[in-house]
C-alpha cells in the first residue's frame, strides 16, 4: 500500500506534497511522488530529437523540486519517485495507483484559483470521475502546521439516500484512527424568493431547512450509522463560501465528500453542490468514488 502524489516541476506547488506527506504518515504508509510525461500521439514523433531528452529532464526536475520541498517535511515518512509515460497526465497516474496498489490518490490546485481556494484542471475533473480510489485536492498554499491528519468530517447531503456515504467516511475514520464529524450546509441561494418578498421570509425558510437538517442528522444516530460521540453540525450561510468560512475547522481536518455512481461511464458522479464546496474549502477536501 501506498498513497500517490501527482507532480510535475512548476505546475502546481507543494500544496499537494504538504498533503500527502500527512496523509501518508496518518495511514502509516509510504509516498509515491509520480510525474507523469504525455507521450505525443503520434508515434513518429517518438523519434524527434529532443522528445526523450526533454522527457529525461522533466522528470528529473519533477524530483529535485519535490525532494527539495519534502526534505524538510517527510521525515519518517518512505518516500519514491517514479517517472511514467502515457498519453493523458491521468490515464498515467491511474496506471501507477494500480500498480503500486495506492489507497489515496492526492492532487494540487492550480495557484491562479482567484477567488476559489480549490481550482481543478482537466486531469483532475477527470480523476474525480474516474479514479478507483478516493482522491485528495489540497486548497492552494495549503500548509498544516499538525504533522499528521487531525480529523475527518463527512459532508452530508440529508437526503434518506445519503446515509451509505456516511457509513464509508466513518469507517475511513476509524481506518485513520481519526475523530468522526458528520456536517449539513444550509446554504441561502441568491435567488432564493423575489426581492419583494425580503429576507425575513429566506431566513424564516432557511431556518426550518436547517432544523429538518438537524433532526436528519440525529437519526444518524438512533439508526445506528454513527456512534453515539460523533459531531453532527449544521452550517447556515449566504452563499457556499460564506458557510464554508463560518465552519469550525481544525489544522489537519480533511473533508470527505460522497458521490454516486453512473454505472460503466464514470465511478463518480459530482453534483452542483460537491463542486461549490470543494471549490470554495479552506481545508483539503477528499473525493470517494461511487
Amino acid at each position: 500500500m501506498s498513497v500517490v502524489v501527482g507532480y510535475l516541476a512548476g505546475r502546481v506547488g507543494p500544496s499537494a506534497l504538504q498533503l500527502a506527506v500527512r496523509v501518508a504518515r496518518t495511514l502509516n504508509t509510504s509516498l509515491t511522488v509520480a510525474t507523469i510525461v504525455q507521450k505525443p500521439w503520434l508515434p513518429g514523433s517518438l523519434t524527434q530529437p529532443g522528445y526523450e531528452q526533454w522527457a529525461d529532464e522533466l522528470a528529473a526536475d519533477s524530483a529535485t523540486e519535490a525532494q527539495r520541498y519534502l526534505r524538510t517535511v517527510a521525515d519518517g515518512v518512505e518516500v519514491s519517485y517514479r517517472y511514467h509515460e502515457h498519453r493523458s497526465v491521468s490515464g498515467g497516474l491511474i496506471e501507477v495507483v494500480e500498480e503500486v496498489h495506492a489507497e489515496m490518490l492526492v492532487l494540487g490546485s492550480f495557484p491562479n484559483g482567484r477567488r476559489a481556494r480549490v481550482l481543478i484542471g482537466s486531469t483532475a475533473d477527470w480523476l474525480l470521475h474516474s479514479s478507483p480510489v478516493p482522491v485528495a485536492i489540497s486548497p492552494r498554499q495549503y500548509d498544516s502546521h499538525s504533522a499528521r491528519l487531525t480529523r475527518l468530517t463527512c459532508g452530508y447531503s440529508a437526503a434518506p439516500d445519503s446515509a451509505g456515504v456516511v457509513r464509508r467516511c466513518s469507517a475511513l475514520a476509524r481506518r485513520y484512527g481519526l475523530p468522526f464529524r458528520v456536517i449539513t450546509f444550509a446554504v441561502r441561494g441568491r435567488t432564493m424568493y423575489p426581492p419583494e418578498v425580503g429576507l425575513h421570509a429566506e431566513s424564516s425558510v432557511l431556518e426550518a431547512w436547517a432544523a429538518q437538517a438537524q433532526e436528519m442528522l440525529e437519526k444518524l444516530k438512533t439508526d445506528g450509522v454513527v456512534g453515539k460521540d460523533v459531531v453532527l453540525q449544521v452550517i447556515t450561510g449566504n452563499g457556499w463560501q460564506h458557510a464554508l468560512e463560518r465552519t469550525d475547522w481544525q489544522d489537519g481536518e480533511l473533508l470527505a465528500l460522497g458521490t454516486s455512481p453512473r454505472g460503466d461511464i464514470a465511478r463518480v458522479f459530482l453534483g452542483s453542490r460537491s463542486g461549490k464546496i470543494i471549490r470554495h474549502s479552506p481545508v483539503p477536501v477528499l473525493v470517494l468514488p461511487g
